[in-house]
């Protein structure tokens, strides 16, 4: 049995190549985490798991590790297609309760549109699993207000990489990422 992840961190990349594999890796090292093996997990945030820093969290990686993640991932290889990915998370206040992390990522949309979107599903379905009623048809700013007061969601955020394709037809990757750490960060109690 593996163990309970007790802290995530957020990061993003874009990479750009004539071969799809290697701009999907450029966009890991832009992300800083090219030197890991990663796993794709689903979508949810361990009860207690802090969102910590990318930096802190880049701090706690081992070359070749295994590591567990939640992946948004949008290539394209046509002169100005837009790509986005994005992940969103969303935690309760209670932190004995878990939470969710979404991924979304396709074409066409903005940063911010992306970035919305994301942390909307997030936190819509920690909502769900809270109980908590809201007007699913109601803009994203109403129903996070409504989320906000009810006292159950404590916060949500998202990190997107977009990017155009490039304008001579190379693959251009962008990825979006939440990486699950299972070690103390260093400088905090255990």
């Amino acid at each position: 049995m593996f163990p309970v992840p007790t802290s995530v961190f957020l990061t993003r990349g874009v990479g750009v190549h004539r071969d799809q594999l290697t701009a999907f890796e450029f966009a890991l090292r832009d992300a800083d985490i090219e030197q890991q093996n990663l796993v794709s997990v689903s979508s949810i945030v361990p009860p207690g798991c802090r969102l910590i820093s990318a930096t802190e969290g880049i701090e706690t990686l081992h070359p070749g590790e295994i590591t567990f993640c939640v992946l948004a991932r949008a290539e394209t290889n046509e002169p100005g297609r837009r790509v986005h990915a994005s992940v969103g998370i969303a935690r309760p206040a209670d932190p004995g309760v878990y939470g969710y992390i979404s991924e979304y990522h396709g074409f066409g949309k903005t940063e911010l549109e992306s970035s919305d979107y994301a942390e909307d599903l997030a936190a819509t379905m920690l909502a769900t699993t809270l109980g908590i009623d809201f007007d699913p048809d109601a803009a994203w700013n109403e129903r996070r207000r409504v989320y906000e007061t009810s006292g159950h969601v404590f916060d949500s955020t998202s990190i997107t990489a977009a990017a155009e394709g490039n304008s001579n037809g190379l693959w251009t990757c962008a990825v979006a990422v939440a990486v699950f750490r299972f070690a103390p960060v260093p400088g905090t109690p255990t």
